[in-house]
């Protein structure tokens, strides 16, 4: 039951992106007319007035016909409202949005009668793909308002990716599987020996009998596997591994393959970030064509060693220097800065739940102790430096000097490439803070630093 002034009132956003309600009056005198019995604060029957005005749109005069899909459009504007309501209440406090972010990519309608011109709003197209007769309006508006492509475009950017960890799982190919593994996140070939062996006995299981309760009409949404499909599951995984994984671990390592998958999936989709390996760098492939296999693969494997040694370096020297300026101001600022870094990325707190914890006013006082983009960038500035100045010595000993200065030129590029890969990850996991979340590298190398500090005290 809705009340019946949604029908001739719209909600829209005016040039600021604020929202607004119009009055629709040919509309409301429509409604009037045809549904005498409704006043403005009555609810009403919504299954039985929009089969009636559903017909009216598709079966009228030109007049009345275009009357009844405003109060149609009008009713769609307060569900899509409702609809980004839900996503913040779901999503915004971990992903840093809210309701009024999301408005103006699915409220476009102008509150006009006709429709003017090619364009169409999206409530004309909710409208228009409408099939009584498969589901009711209300969940065709929800549904097709969680799929409108420039909004899914934002959250991405915010990466938020709504698409279960099983149905990745189930869309993602071998063969594609091997190559977001090797090249993306650069794991070795045992690991990614034995995920493709997880993903084929996780299809030849699960995504079998999913498209077997498909064929018979069950549900959309693909629910976590059973216990009895983790079994089944580990037995098939037996003969390609050679061990037998108890129903947990099965789970625990699908749901490690399917944040690989989510992870590579927002950075191809939200194009934030060039699709090549995280890290090492191929420093070695720059500059030394020459070099036997052996040079290059020792070249890169202190490299790998002075990325994270660097990381852990610049850590020291930017936390060190944020305590320093702390320790200057008022209060127990310095204390609360190193308890909130390790409440968010190491416990994976919200700013709300921080506050809480701290005793300070509200979660933007945890947000202005941490300035989390301005210690990533001063983070990523010091690890830079430090990583690059280490580059050019272990290349002295690898490359001819003629080459040396060829790489000093590019490698300021390549370090930076490879150091906006990583902070970006960071980025986007500061975004999606939750317990079930993925640390990101950067995390993973502050809570140890952090947890350093804590046994020296």
């Amino acid at each position: 039951m809705m009340t019946a002034f949604r029908y001739w009132q719209l909600v829209t956003i005016d040039a600021a992106g604020k929202r607004q309600i119009q009055e629709i009056t040919p509309a409301k005198d429509f409604f009037a007319e045809q549904f005498p019995e409704y006043t403005a604060k009555s609810d009403v029957p919504d299954a039985k007035v929009q089969r009636e005005l559903l017909q009216l749109s598709r079966d009228s005069s030109t007049k009345r016909c275009c009357l009844a899909e405003r109060c149609l459009l009008c009713f769609i504007s307060w569900h899509i409202e409702q609809v980004c309501w839900q996503l913040e209440a779901q999503f915004g406090n971990a992903h840093g949005f809210s309701q009024s972010d999301l408005l103006p990519y699915v409220l476009d309608d102008d509150g006009s009668l006709e429709q003017t011109g090619s364009y169409q709003c999206l409530g004309r197209k909710i409208l228009l793909s409408f099939d009584p007769g498969k589901s009711h309006l209300s969940t065709w508006i929800n549904l097709k308002v969680k799929q409108n492509p420039e909004l899914n475009k934002f959250l991405l950017e915010l990466g938020l990716y709504r698409v279960t960890d099983w149905a990745i799982l189930n869309d993602t190919l071998p063969k594609k599987l091997k190559q977001i593994l090797t090249e993306f996140h650069s794991l070795t070939s045992r690991e990614v020996t034995d995920f493709l062996g997880l993903l084929k006995s996780y299809h030849e299981i699960y995504k079998l009998q999913r498209l077997q309760q498909s064929s018979l009409g069950r549900g959309r949404i693909c629910p976590p596997p059973t216990n009895q499909q983790l079994q089944q599951i580990s037995v098939r995984l037996e003969s390609v591994i050679g061990q037998k994984l108890e129903n947990e671990t099965v789970m625990t390592q699908l749901q490690k393959l399917a944040a690989y998958l989510r992870e590579y999936r927002i950075y191809n989709q939200s194009r934030s970030l060039p699709k090549i390996s995280e890290y090492p760098v191929d420093i070695a492939a720059v500059e030394n064509h020459d070099q036997n296999e052996n040079e290059q693969m020792e070249f890169l494997e202190l490299y790998r060693q002075q990325f994270l040694i660097c990381l852990e370096q610049a850590l020291n020297i930017v936390v060190t220097s944020w305590l320093k300026k702390l320790q200057r101001k008022k209060g127990n600022k310095s204390q609360n800065f190193l308890t909130a870094l390790q409440l968010f990325h190491c416990q994976q707190m919200s700013m709300t739940e921080i506050a809480q914890k701290l005793e300070l006013r509200a979660q933007d006082a945890v947000t202005r102790l941490l300035k989390l983009k301005d210690f990533r960038a001063d983070v990523q500035r010091e690890f830079v430096k430090i990583l690059y100045e280490r580059v050019i010595e272990l290349a002295h000993n690898y490359s001819h000097p003629e080459r040396l200065k060829k790489l000093e030129q590019q490698l300021a590029s390549i370090l930076h490439t490879q150091s906006s890969i990583l902070f970006r990850e960071a980025e986007i996991q500061s975004r999606t803070v939750s317990n079930n979340s993925q640390n990101s590298l950067f995390s993973e190398k502050l809570c140890r630093y952090l947890d350093s500090l804590d046994q020296q005290t």
